[in-house]
């Protein structure tokens, strides 16, 4: 296992949101791959399974909670993949729904460096 990079999936349609995750999780060590909606995700998924995921709420063709569910259903490879949801929805309702959906923790945007790298260390099993 001392050759495996722990592979990250984060799915926002956002491009700059990508880029910030991508840049900060590289430099911590992790590969990282990119889907901008839950429909791009599933694919990526079927090419090559992530450890993690980095799951935006609102996004077009297939919001992440649809994502998160269809996932956790069971109807996709890796169905126990941990999932870090982040959104700019603050409400309770919004954190339960993610539960609900299969996130494994919920984070409101905007992240620090330092919070998004502690939590997919968490979340993926990694040494901080």
């Amino acid at each position: 296992m001392a050759d495996h990079c722990t592979r990250i999936l984060v799915v926002d349609d956002a491009a700059l949101v990508r880029l910030y995750y991508r840049r900060i999780l590289e430099a911590a060590g992790y590969d990282v791959a990119e889907a901008i909606n839950g429909v791009e995700a599933q694919e990526k998924l079927l090419e090559n399974p992530a450890d993690l995921l980095i799951v935006d709420i609102n996004m077009p063709q297939m919001d992440g909670l649809t994502f998160l569910s269809t996932l956790r259903r069971g109807t996709l490879p890796r169905a126990a993949i941990p999932a870090l949801v982040t959104s700019t929805e603050s409400a309770a309702h919004d954190k339960e729904a993610a539960r609900m959906a299969g996130a494994n923790y919920y984070l409101v945007k905007p992240l620090s460096a330092e919070a998004l790298v502690e939590h997919a260390a968490i979340l993926s099993g990694r040494r901080i």
